[in-house]
């Protein structure tokens, strides 16, 4: 047996047991883990509207997102897996307490805390904090990073700028066996070369362990060798060893080989024949690869990731909040909207009435009253587009602020909104340079940019490390020690110990040593990977801090568009405001002169149709004001402050009844 084979390949006979106590217990792990298909589809079908929303996590190895990490005393917990409750899509209760008589009565409030609760679109990016977590987890044992999503999930339909399907923005901190993934990122940035440098080892230790018995009988041409002509061995070994990396570079590995061999042999002194060997090795990498800068790149990584995760579900949250707001100013137009087409055709139909009466008086000619129904079909009409505009809005934010719609009863409610548009429009007075400084402050993209152009640095400083040649610096120590009773077919006789305990003594007992220390060098004599990737990651680097100052070039540009808007839609406001007082004078005057003779009902009829456009563009104006406010809060980053968001409440999806915002 060569040395490499003892040095790397051998192990404790006894360390069988534990190798097959861990292959039964991975079955058994197997068997846990298996889910009945049905289990599942019947946790959906059974949920109801009115039930509460569980936290994500539920029985038996469901385990909460935030005790993943934690360490378990128990030393089986490392080879069994931890399954993820199902998501639960039931409604919050908070959506009952709103609904009276058959109708849902919804604040801007409360369509925020709703959808804190509910909105489908936070609940998926809510698996994207536990998986930055398990991105750190693996790091700490020196597995490469796998990244995170920094996109804004925008399932839910309905708002401005708001489509189906899908979610926008790139991942962050991906890598593909260390050195390089997709070769391109977010927004045109190539970050392929993140996280490149030497190869990391893993830091969880390991055990290995080996057992076998052999038998060999083999025909021998000559018999001066053995003395006989057929010879049979049978040999029991019994292997074990420990290896460890550690993050400045170096690793250590322990072996302990041993076996025992029978022969039919008379030539043999020993039989049996008991062998044991001993063995520890250590190594440290002296250029490329040592330090800890090198070696814990990936957890940096994972850990820089994490916050860039945290950051990106703030995005998200005020995404989300954004279109919840837009969405319900929408609502309000839909709604103000439909009482004015209501208005409308009363006032027609009434009109329509008289003309009737008149008629029959011979008052006024026929035609007056074939005008006067012309002018109800086609409010009747505007009153359908309005009326069916309002579901299509009604269904928009019942989407958005619950998990299920599968409620019939739920679908068909009306939702009425009870805040309205402010009497008092006016602009923001801030200074624009305090508006921009609170932006380059708050906007979450810079706050992620800035955090990957820290990996991107790391990645610089480990590129140019992987340049140098590998230089290490090993040793090893060994013993070796052999016992056995004298060959009774052989009349040699020894000193030698006759029992296992004897070897194994030899082994340890620096009897019969061996030692050896040396470097290992070795030098590629062009480097053109290593020096491509360095060079590469100088670029992605450069590349990353223009994106930056774009990034911030677009947000001042961001900050004062939202600010002219608001100001034009004041004016709008305004406007609009005096034009509907106008069209209502108008009304006045012409139903007074109706009332003296002076007027006509057509002349009434086209009055109070220039009204209902009015009162229209009014409520139109206001609408846009509204979302001009709620675009520069998001401009500025101050959303989740001025409505008293909690990311907290955010991150598990329970928002306090009490909550004072």
């Amino acid at each position: 047996m060569n040395r490499s084979q003892n040095r790397f390949h051998k192990s404790n006979p006894a360390r069988s047991i534990q190798a097959v106590a861990a292959i039964l217990l991975l079955q058994v792990n197997l068997a846990l883990a298996a889910e009945p298909s049905g289990t599942a589809a019947a946790s959906v079908q059974t949920v109801q509207p009115a039930q509460t929303a569980a936290p994500l996590q539920t029985h038996q190895d469901n385990i909460p997102f935030d005790q993943l990490q934690h360490a378990s005393r128990n030393p089986f917990d490392a080879y069994r897996g931890k399954a993820v409750a199902p998501p639960s899509l039931a409604n919050s209760t908070r959506l009952d307490s709103l609904i009276r008589d058959g109708k849902l009565y919804l604040s801007l409030q409360n369509a925020i805390d709703l959808a804190l609760e509910n909105n489908l679109d936070l609940v998926i990016a809510r698996y994207n904090l536990p998986i930055a977590q398990m991105d750190v987890l693996r790091t700490q044992a020196g597995g490469s990073v796998r990244g995170v999503n920094t996109g804004v999930v925008s399932g839910t339909p309905g708002g401005a700028g708001v489509s189906f399907g899908g979610s926008s923005g790139a991942g962050a901190g991906g890598t593909s066996g260390g050195a390089g993934g997709a070769g391109a990122g977010a927004s045109g940035l190539v970050q392929s070369t993140l996280g490149t440098g030497a190869a990391v080892n893993s830091y969880d230790p390991l055990i290995s362990a080996k057992t076998y018995l052999d038998h060999t009988t083999q025909l021998l041409p000559n018999q001066i060798l053995y003395g006989v002509p057929v010879i049979h061995l049978n040999t029991f070994e019994g292997d074990l060893s420990y290896s460890e990396a550690f993050p400045t570079g170096g690793a250590i590995q322990v072996a302990w080989n041993n076996n025992r061999q029978t022969t039919n042999s008379p030539n043999e002194t020993l039989n049996p024949q008991l062998n044991s060997y001993f063995e520890f090795y250590a190594n440290q990498q002296l250029l490329a690869g040592f330090g800890l800068g090198p070696n814990l790149r990936f957890l940096r990584i994972a850990k820089t990731n994490q916050k860039v995760g945290d950051i990106a579900f703030r995005a998200q949250l005020i995404a989300t909040v954004t279109q919840i707001c837009d969405l319900y100013w929408d609502l309000v137009n839909a709604y103000d909207n439909e009482q004015v087409g209501e208005r409308s055709v009363a006032f027609a139909t009434e009109t329509l009435s008289t003309a009737h009466k008149q008629f029959a008086l011979q008052a006024i000619p026929e035609m007056d009253v074939l005008k006067a129904e012309t002018d109800v079909a086609t409010r009747q009409q505007d009153l359908t587009i309005a009326r069916t505009n309002l579901e299509l809005q009604e269904l928009y934010m019942k989407n958005a602020i619950t998990r299920s719609l599968d409620d019939p009863v739920l679908q068909e409610m009306p939702v009425v909104p009870t805040d309205h548009i402010g009497t008092k429009v006016e602009p923001d007075t801030a200074p624009a340079q305090e508006m921009i400084a609170s932006a380059l402050k708050n906007r979450t993209e810079l706050q992620e940019s800035s955090l990957v152009l820290e990996n991107s640095e790391l990645s610089r400083k480990t590129a140019r490390n992987a340049l140098l040649p590998s230089l290490s610096v090993y040793g090893f120590y060994a013993g070796t020690g052999y016992a056995g009773p004298t060959n009774p077919l052989n009349k040699i006789t020894t000193d030698v110990p006759t029992g296992f305990s004897g070897a194994v003594d030899n082994a340890f007992n620096y009897s019969s040593p061996e030692y050896q220390v040396g470097f290992q060098l070795s030098i590629p004599l062009r480097n053109r990977v290593a020096k491509a990737d360095q060079y590469r990651t100088e670029l992605e680097y450069r590349q990353s801090q223009v994106y930056l100052e774009e990034l911030k070039k677009r947000i001042r540009i961001e900050v004062r568009n939202a600010r002219f808007a608001l100001e034009q839609g004041a004016s709008r406001v305004d406007a609009a405001r005096q034009a509907r007082d106008l069209a209502q004078k108008t009304l006045d005057i012409t139903q007074q002169e109706q009332k003296l003779g002076a007027g006509s009902n057509q002349q009434t009829l086209s009055a109070e149709h220039d009204l209902a456009l009015a009162d229209s563009a009014l409520v139109s104006a206001e609408t846009d004001y509204e979302k001009a406010r709620i675009e520069v809060r998001r401009a500025t980053g101050s959303v989740l402050e001025d409505y008293g968001i909690s990311i907290a409440d955010a991150k598990t999806g329970v928002v306090e009844a009490d909550n004072s915002r």
